[in-house]
């Protein structure tokens, strides 16, 4: 008996997984680059929203990642993949399980099968069960399944780093529209001041006789446009503000200034950069982790034709004094 368990083992251990194995497409790429991989790489990983040198975006791109509930359920997904990973390669260990019990009984002491006087009544038993199993994973099918939660959890990584560079973009991209709006408010309201003037001094050579009503009417008219685009401005700023705030995961609100539009340093994007950057991008990881927990499915599915085979084994034992249960 002890032989062909030694052997079962071994041969668990030794076993070939079904179903293909991952390998990453071959892609035809140039033997040489403009730039070279290290540079490209760290142009890619930097945080580039620094390189504009304003502090105060800084600050919010920092409370869009505390407080952003995007970010917190992109989060919690990977903690979720993470148990479920656990949970998958469970099966690979041996499974143990125990159980006690105690129950009480009385007989009817009248009737037409009264309980002999002889026999205790009440009587008292207590039971204690403990079991172990184990499955052999002979075909490779709890492997499988625990390298389709091992490249499921990776793609939910993934996916919450797409969502942080999302996240990112929006704020900066957000930020720089609303200086922009910020700048473009200023002018509309020095048009609207240097209309005004302009209407004061017609009226006034008017008065004089120096220009005609017609053409105080005109100056009055752009002055009237001049004024009515301050207002619209106003409002797209307002709401650039509440996109922001949305971003921000606070109420809507006033968000803070730092450098203007023209006083923004612009980073440096160098050009001819290799494709191979391209494999850095969330969701592309993302898309091929997929790719791979698909393809360890296939192993797992194929390993249900086969024969599931565990060692399994129980123990007990019960008694009417809990004192003699052990």
């Amino acid at each position: 008996m002890r032989r062909p368990t030694v052997a079962l083992l071994a041969c668990s251990l030794a076993a070939c997984m079904m179903g293909p194995n991952y390998h990453r497409p071959a892609v035809d790429v140039p033997p040489a680059y403009r730039f070279a991989m290290a540079e490209a790489g760290e142009t890619a990983n930097t945080t580039w929203w620094q390189q504009f040198q304003d502090p105060v975006l800084d600050q919010l791109i920092a409370d869009a990642l505390a407080h952003n509930l995007a970010v917190q359920i992109a989060a919690a997904n990977v903690e979720q993949a993470a148990a479920v990973l656990t949970q998958a390669k469970a099966p690979l260990y041996p499974q143990a399980s125990y159980g006690a019990e105690g129950a009480k009984q009385r007989g009817s002491e009248t009737g037409a099968t009264p309980v002999p006087s002889y026999v205790p009544n009440p009587q008292t038993s207590y039971q204690v069960l403990a079991g172990a199993s184990w499955e052999l994973d002979l075909w490779g099918r709890i492997r499988r399944l625990s390298e389709a939660a091992r490249a499921q959890l990776l793609a939910t990584e993934e996916a919450r780093r797409g969502v942080i560079l999302s996240l990112v973009a929006s704020v900066a991209n957000g930020y720089v529209q609303l200086r922009a709006f910020d700048e473009q408010l200023v002018i509309a309201r020095r048009t609207k001041d240097a209309y005004g003037e302009s209407v004061r001094l017609f009226e006034l050579q008017h008065k004089h006789g120096l220009k005609s009503k017609m053409t105080v009417e005109q100056a009055r008219t752009q002055y009237e446009t001049a004024a009515a685009a301050v207002p619209q401005i106003e409002a797209q700023i307002a709401q650039a503000e509440n996109a922001l705030s949305v971003l921000l995961g606070r109420n809507p609100g006033e968000v803070p200034r730092g450098r203007s539009i023209v006083d923004l340093a612009l980073p440096p994007v160098p050009a001819g950069i290799p494709s191979a950057v391209l494999e850095q991008r969330p969701d592309l990881r993302q898309a091929e982790q997929i790719l791979v927990a698909a393809n360890a499915r296939i192993g797992a599915a194929k390993a249900l034709y086969f024969p599931t085979i565990s060692l399994t084994g129980a123990y007990g034992t019960a008694s009417s004094d809990l004192d003699k249960l052990f």
